[in-house]
């Protein structure tokens, strides 16, 4: 039986997104669960889709933050029914090297589930009004819209007391920071960590390090989200202070343990080295577009540099993990949300490129905060 809702097309790179009815011609298949969207994080991968040299597919519904309630599912073996509220993250096969080893993040078929034309079985079951195919689902969900059909594995249940209009996000962006602190260089009390940029992932970062008891040292141009990383317990630091490293060491005892950049800034790629104390480590989450060049002696001493995708996480472990520690007032991720009504996913993408909000989130049904 074919549903049909609304999502937000992007039809070309240039063009803006258009909220239209689409049209799913069958439920959920074996594996699958049918999702009603409360509302989807947009990340800054979605709008990287428009400067992707023709790789990701349009036209196309994008949207991998998204939260909900299951509306079906697909085959008995799902682990989810009708009514549980859901997180949904990225997409991963379940079955290669990676996945086994509990690092869905590396997934062999990441790129290709997620970036590049998604799931083979069922990608024709999306279409538009007129019939004519939409590119299979982005990141596994294509959640900028009412609905969306996902691989169960990829789906969370989460409390349903819980604000499931604003969970959507602890599926990437703040999975990421929050990820990065706990799971990949799982900081502890009274370590030390320096963010690089404070936008979703950063301040997400931050407050992880707060809520285990750690030192962080959060670095930005932008006054306004300096000041949200001091609000969450962070040493401010604005970018283009004289001799950063140095400062960062002189705040943290000889440098911190842990950095994070989230800029892919080459400046502030050596800055961070530059502030780690012998054997730290830093890890980096954003997407490098040229060759990064290491300043003698940045690299030394037995620092390390590595690439953190998705935070090292486990979804279904991280997720709850990062719900409970707002429901202890430790991890206050609703403090970074903006809520637009998915009809204005064009005035939250202007204001996400301006800088004016941390977190937009798309609410289907129009309501807003």
């Amino acid at each position: 039986m074919s549903r049909r809702f609304g999502a937000a097309v992007l039809r070309s790179y240039e063009s803006r997104f258009a909220v239209e009815e689409v049209v799913l011609d069958s439920g959920p298949a074996d594996g699958e669960v049918l999702v009603r969207i409360a509302g989807c994080g947009m990340c800054r991968t979605d709008l990287a889709v428009r400067h992707s040299a023709g790789r990701s597919p349009l036209p196309a519904v994008l949207g991998h933050e998204g939260a909900g309630v299951v509306v079906e599912t697909g085959g008995p073996h799902t682990g989810l029914a009708g009514g549980d509220h859901v997180v949904l993250s990225f997409d991963s096969c379940g079955h290669c090297r990676n996945c086994m080893a509990a690092a869905p993040a590396y997934c062999d078929s990441f790129a290709s589930l997620n970036l590049f034309g998604g799931r083979k079985e069922g990608a024709g079951r999306f279409t538009d009004a007129a019939g004519d195919a939409l590119a299979p689902r982005w990141f596994g969900q294509s959640s900028f819209a009412e609905y969306a059909v996902v691989a169960a594995r990829n789906a969370v249940r989460v409390d349903p007391a819980l604000p499931i209009e604003l969970l959507g996000p602890l599926g990437c962006g703040f999975l990421t920071g929050a990820g990065a602190v706990l799971t990949s260089f799982g900081v502890g009390p009274g370590e030390s960590v320096a963010v690089f940029g404070a936008g979703a992932v950063g301040l997400a970062a931050v407050m992880a390090a707060a809520a285990c008891g750690a030192v962080a040292v959060a670095v930005d141009r932008h006054p306004e989200r300096l000041a949200l990383a001091e609000r969450f317990g962070a040493i401010a630091l604005h970018a283009a202070s004289a001799d950063l490293p140095g400062r960062i060491r002189k705040l943290t005892d000889g440098g911190t343990q842990y950095a994070l950049d989230t800029t892919a800034s080459a400046r502030l790629v050596n800055d961070a080295l530059r502030a780690l104390r012998p054997t730290g480590h830093l890890g980096l989450v954003a997407r490098l577009h040229s060759a990064l060049p290491l300043e003698p002696g940045a690299l030394d001493r037995g620092r390390r540099i590595s690439h953190i995708c998705e935070g090292d996480a486990v979804p279904g472990l991280l997720i709850p993990r990062l719900t409970g520690l707002w429901q202890a007032g430790r991890f206050p991720f609703d403090e970074l949300i903006r809520t637009y009504p998915l009809a204005a996913i064009n005035d939250a993408e202007r204001d996400c490129d301006a800088g004016l909000v941390v977190k937009p989130v798309l609410i289907p049904e129009g309501r807003s905060r």
